[in-house]
């Protein structure tokens, strides 16, 4: 199975919201890390509600908008929306790439659908008996493809780097494996600090409590939402984290 990202033919498709998806910002506004959504529609829309991200605010997301959860589509199509307010930084998960994978002829169908891609599918409306890579591509609007070709890989600050899953402490962000930054859990490889002295924030290794995983030097913020715990909004700055469960009902931590 190939791993990597494989190129999109749906790639130069126009979006007004393209121009916001960049490797790197100058802050002037709050700097919010949105963790693993799967789909979980209502969580997203009641953070959202909640956090209300302005105009100068970034907000990053961790990847894996989409499988497991009830709304893959919406949860995009949500993405989308904000970034015409909003400066939205898209990371690509590990369940992202599975897809264009899967769309690239690279990863067999049947493999990504016992991985969640179940839940997309019929998020999407296509018949569970037609799921081939044209029928996906067909199914998918060319937008949300568009936005899946411009997830980037990390997001860095002055402070702060934000990975999906993982990262190898003495390389450089730019030279991180694929591997590392999509697929590597916390519970195979706690890595150490990163050598650039900057805090790590990441998803990826669901913390089945619903806490969020405080290593001083790492955050992760997959709080396991689809699985009946919270989505987390991390205030990157401050620290204050708010959380919502797929039904949409909230807690605020300080």
């Amino acid at each position: 199975m190939n791993l990597s990202r494989p190129a999109a033919s749906w790639h130069n498709v126009s979006v007004t919201a393209t121009s916001k998806f960049q490797t790197r910002h100058a802050l002037r506004g709050r700097l919010l890390a949105v963790g693993d959504v799967h789909g979980c529609l209502a969580a997203l829309d009641a953070l959202l509600d909640v956090v209300r991200p302005q105009e100068e605010d970034v907000v990053v997301f961790l990847g894996d908008y989409i499988d497991r959860g009830p709304d893959s589509r919406g949860v995009i199509e949500r993405v989308l929306e904000l970034a015409h307010r909003t400066r939205v930084v898209p990371l690509l998960g590990n369940h992202e790439e599975m897809l264009l994978n899967v769309c690239a002829g690279d990863m067999s169908v049947p493999l990504w659908l016992a991985w969640g891609g179940i839940a997309t599918v019929q998020s999407y409306g296509l018949p569970f008996g037609e799921v081939h890579p044209d029928a996906l591509k067909s199914a998918f609007p060319p937008h949300h493809f568009e936005f899946l070709a411009h997830c980037r890989d990390y997001f860095e600050t002055e402070d702060h780097f934000f990975v999906h899953a993982n990262y190898e402490a003495d390389r450089p962000l730019r030279e991180q494996a694929p591997e590392y930054l999509r697929w590597i859990n916390l519970r195979q490889h706690i890595p150490g600090p990163h050598r650039s002295g900057k805090k790590a924030i990441v998803g990826h290794t669901s913390q089945k409590t619903g806490e969020v995983l405080d290593l001083s030097y790492l955050k992760c913020i997959d709080t396991y939402c689809y699985g009946g715990q919270w989505l987390t909004v991390l205030d990157v700055n401050s620290g204050e984290i708010v959380q919502a469960d797929k039904e949409g009902r909230l807690r605020v931590l300080a």
